[in-house]
């Protein structure tokens, strides 16, 4: 057969389709491209050790085309189909997230690249919600909602088709792929008219803004796309000088010299124009813009003190206080690569140096790196984390809609329902992390 597009390329066409038509939708959103482009060029012209890290872990191209999504969607024949579809950009779904103890009546998993050159390729990420049809109270609700989700295909006849050709073929070809992307973005796009009344909706609505959200639309609209930051901080003191209404406050942890993790912000949802069936108008809130920046990926010891010290901090009414009061906490949370190391609370991977190179009949298996990091031999560079918070992301679904007016706590999550709805086990991130680790460790000779 003809030569097929690897799922990379088919990754990178799609998210940057995906990119271009979210910038028509939410015009605010190409705002938040320049803003994120401005400050990141900012500090990389002042921090040249920075810039060196990057180039050196060659980060440095994924950066300007970094974007993660965020879906939710209503049955598990959709969850399935997704899974499929993005299986063909070479996205696998990631941790589980159980976000109805915030409030939000949605489980979760992340479908983003695994492999290490793979998210040097394109680390295209897209955070996919289930809806938990269980926690509508009102019985003869949740079965209108079942009703309505069971009447609609989210997905076109011919990506449908193609997704089926894919699997026969083993690949899609070029012009196989573009028209795949260009049928897939039709799950995605925005559609101002919904396929229920307004008295369904606003019934809908009372329930949970977010099940009106997930049901009452022909499809998984895009929620936000988020462009990642290497200074959050500077972003969100820059939002309203770009006339955009920032949060209250940056999610996640403190800022710091080795960033942990995941810090998140955002601007406000917005307030769409919608048709109802029927013919009568209203409004929607639900879409919003968000930035983030990324940090070293913890180890489960380095999560573990992560998750207690972010609960003794709680959250601040404002933004300054609370990142103040976080530093505060924060201090018992090591502040150098070498401490992290030292005390195995983050991952790092490791790569010789040309001295190291010439020298490698030196280093053994189980050998401490640190003197070969001292002596020059081996580079310890952090590994990104690739995936979400769980408190962090319900956070952000919390305020942007609409305050923490409706933060019910339902019951213990199933993670075992929703892998029976994806068709699959999630993959471990802590193992995804400890093995790029542990195959860094192998190329130098250490293990």
């Amino acid at each position: 057969m003809a030569h097929t597009l690897s799922a990379d390329d088919i990754r990178e066409e799609f998210s940057q389709a995906m990119s271009a038509m979210y910038q028509q939708e939410v015009p605010q959103y190409g705002t938040l491209l320049a803003l994120v482009a401005d400050v990141n060029l900012a500090v990389l012209e002042n921090n040249t050790r920075l810039y060196e890290q990057l180039a050196n872990a060659d980060e440095l191209a994924r950066l300007n085309v970094e974007r993660h999504g965020a879906i939710r969607v209503g049955t598990a024949q959709e969850l399935a189909t997704l899974c499929r579809m993005f299986a063909i950009m070479g996205m696998s779904p990631v941790g589980y997230y159980d976000l109805s103890v915030a409030g939000v009546p949605v489980h979760s998993t992340a479908f983003r690249p695994v492999e290490d050159a793979a998210l040097q390729h394109n680390p295209f990420r897209i955070f996919t919600s289930l809806l938990r049809l269980e926690l509508i109270d009102d019985p003869a609700l949740r079965q209108k909602a079942a009703q309505i989700l069971a009447q609609r295909d989210i997905f076109t006849p011919r990506c449908r088709a193609l997704m089926d050709i894919h699997d026969e073929q083993g690949g899609l070809t070029a012009p196989q792929a573009q028209d795949f992307v260009r049928e897939a973005l039709e799950t995605f796009r925005w559609h101002r008219h919904t396929t229920v009344d307004k008295e369904t909706y606003q019934a809908l609505h009372q329930q949970h803004r977010l099940i009106a959200d997930v049901v009452c639309f022909p499809g998984c609209h895009i929620n936000h796309l988020t462009p990642r930051t290497l200074d959050i901080d500077r972003a969100q003191e820059l939002m309203s000088d770009y006339g955009i209404e920032p949060k209250a406050v940056i999610e996640g942890p403190p800022r710091r010299s080795v960033p942990l993790l995941l810090r998140q912000t955002s601007f406000k949802a917005l307030e769409e124009p919608v048709q109802f069936a029927g013919e009568s108008s209203g409004t929607h809130t639900a879409r919003f813009g968000e930035i983030e920046q990324r940090g070293i990926a913890l180890t489960p010891k380095g999560r573990a003190l992560y998750d207690k010290l972010l609960s003794e901090a709680g959250v601040g009414k404002d933004n300054l206080s609370h990142q103040q009061h976080l530093q505060e906490v924060f201090k018992a949370f090591p502040d150098s690569e070498f401490l992290l190391r030292q005390q195995g609370l983050a991952w790092f991977r490791y790569r010789l140096t040309p001295i190291g190179d010439a020298h490698r009949q030196a280093i053994h298996p189980g050998d401490d790196p640190q003197p070969f990091i001292e002596r020059g031999w081996v580079i310890a560079q952090p590994i990104t984390y690739e995936d979400f918070l769980p408190v962090s992301a319900a956070g952000i679904f919390q305020s942007n809609l609409g305050g923490d007016g409706q933060t019910r706590t339902h019951g213990n999550a199933s993670r075992d329902a929703f892998e029976a709805a994806l068709g699959r086990q999630v993959l471990d991130e802590f193992s995804l992390y400890e093995e790029a680790s542990l195959r860094s460790k192998r190329r130098c000779g250490l293990l």
